[in-house]
């Protein structure tokens, strides 16, 4: 049984269509890159899948059960946690406080339960530790990108959707940030990473889904994929004939 199931899913900003019929097979503890231009639908992807944006209750399944159009907070109790671009931290909570917040609805420490408490948080980014303190938006950009993902995983996801999360960072901070991915991958957690940077995003990946104006172009795991491939579905080459790999 996979962890999640996309079934020939579309979905809509009002009358327009931003996915089309796309498909999604994700095992558990894998890691997916899905990558694409601006404007791709990556994004309306993550948003389908932590139900922000509604589809029919089949067409999304995590753990064989159907969970299209259920409630954002439903699909976080479940497992589904997602680290939003833009990062979207509360300014007027602590950085301890806003960690705080991605516990309230699965086992945290408040309950002693799940991988992930504020000590564990603290030793996967060791500078929040010394920043806890701090207002959450006085911190740098990549700190302030640390603080998501922290806040994230104190749900104790399954499943932990990045979205952008390299985006406008310098390249030293985003090479800190994906060096802390094994471990999170170490615990079971599956990973869909949404990334523009394709270099990056396959060196981790198990798996890479590239979309182009809502649609599949391509799936397949990155040695078997060549760079022109990969560039061909990415500014909107032919689609992939095999569907979910």
């Amino acid at each position: 049984m996979s962890l999640l199931e996309l079934n020939q899913v579309d979905a809509f900003y009002d009358d327009f269509q931003a996915l089309f019929g796309v498909g999604l097979s994700l095992e558990r503890g894998e890691t997916l890159a899905l990558i694409g231009a601006n404007g791709a639908g990556k994004s309306t992807l993550a948003k389908v899948i932590t139900g922000l944006i509604k589809v029919p209750r089949d067409t999304v399944r995590f753990e064989d059960r159907p969970i299209g159009g259920r409630k954002p907070a439903d699909i976080l109790a479940l497992g589904i946690a997602m680290v939003p671009e833009g990062r979207k931290l509360f300014p007027s909570l602590t950085v301890e406080e806003n960690l705080l917040v991605g516990a309230y609805r699965r086992a945290g420490p408040a309950s002693g339960g799940g991988r992930w408490s504020l000590a564990s948080i603290y030793d996967l980014f060791p500078v929040l530790a010394e920043r806890r303190k701090s207002p959450a938006t006085a911190l740098s950009g990549g700190q302030q990108q640390m603080v998501a993902i922290g806040r994230a995983l104190m749900s104790n996801p399954s499943l932990l959707i990045c979205d952008e999360i390299s985006l406008g960072l310098a390249p030293v901070i985003i090479r800190d940030i994906y060096a802390a991915l094994p471990a999170i991958r170490a615990e079971g957690t599956a990973l869909i990473l949404v990334e523009q940077d394709i270099v990056r995003a396959l060196q981790v990946a198990d798996r890479v889904m590239c979309l182009a104006e809502g649609r599949d172009r391509l799936q397949g795991k990155p040695g078997d994929l060549t760079r022109a491939e990969i560039a061909a579905a990415y500014f909107g080459g032919p689609p992939s004939s095999g569907g979910a790999a």
